[in-house]
């Protein structure tokens, strides 16, 4: 198979934790270009957060093969570079602080990577602005809203300059206008070539993704555009997901004789068709 070092390649990838009588993930095969904004859905145990973790080797496949970036997870010599080309943020920041303030948080990442001061300063400073979180440096992490904590969580893997960035379950524990910051800025982020892989049971996250990949018992139960794979109810629930609310008012509204042009996944686009 030809390596190629902008893409994540998934190939019959199948894992078992110790002590669990069924694998959490059943031979999974994928493929996650650089720049682009993947979702991941499905519901509580179909193997989303394994298959986060084999994607920058924190874990590593039973069987089949993860290429990050061209490099195989298997090898532990490769753990370093897979780290710092695909970085990982955490449902729960918190336990992953260790910076007194978050300027020194943001720049934990790169002093490791023995970067010169002046360049740790200029990417510190890159990424707390792209982060909108500028004001906030000086501060120390617990003075943080939870929303905030995320943001700076997501800035310190921004500093590493990955070429992917794993959310897993990254928006789960935040209000709505919190999640809204944070998928903002993985939406900017994917505008500056950043390869997205957005992990989340809430189908409302996906409405913005480029591809949506669905699991179900750890195999992929479905993937394609948003639009083509959530905007038809029973399917979503063949698939082991909630319908997005405004899916299943669309398809009622179908039902009635009228006619939508496109598909129609949140409130908003529901909205806007109304007004046409």
């Amino acid at each position: 198979m030809h390596v190629n070092p902008h893409q994540i390649v998934v190939e019959d990838l199948s894992f078992t934790y110790p002590r669990m009588p069924e694998p959490a993930l059943d031979n999974v095969s994928q493929r996650f270009r650089q720049g682009r904004f993947y979702v991941v859905l499905g519901r509580n145990g179909s193997g989303k957060s394994t298959l986060a973790l084999c994607l920058n080797g924190l874990l590593t496949p039973g069987k089949g093969r993860v290429l990050s970036c061209g490099l195989d997870t298997s090898r532990p010599g490769n753990a370093p570079e897979i780290r710092k080309q695909v970085a990982i943020v955490f449902q729960a920041p918190d336990t992953r602080m260790v910076g007194s303030t978050v300027e020194e948080e943001v720049a934990f990442g790169p002093e490791n990577l023995g970067l010169a001061p002046a360049v740790i300063r200029k990417r510190v400073d890159e990424a707390l602005g792209l982060a909108g979180i500028l004001d906030i440096a000086r501060r120390q992490p617990q003075q943080l809203s939870q929303g905030q904590k995320q943001l700076v969580a997501v800035a310190g893997a921004v500093a590493m300059e990955p070429s992917f960035l794993i959310s897993d379950e990254s928006t789960s524990m935040l209000d709505v206008r919190s999640q809204a910051g944070v998928l903002k800025l993985y939406a900017d982020l994917r505008e500056r070539g950043v390869g997205i892989i957005h992990v989340t049971h809430f189908l409302e996250e996906a409405a913005a993704a480029d591809h949506v990949v669905i699991l179900e018992g750890g195999r992929v139960a479905g993937g394609g555009p948003p639009g083509e794979l959530l905007s038809d109810p029973t399917r979503v629930r063949d698939l082991g997901l909630d319908p997005l609310p405004a899916t299943m008012v669309a398809r009622e509204l179908a039902t009635l004789g009228h006619i939508m042009d496109g598909d129609v996944l949140t409130a908003e686009e529901l909205l806007q068709w109304s007004r046409a």
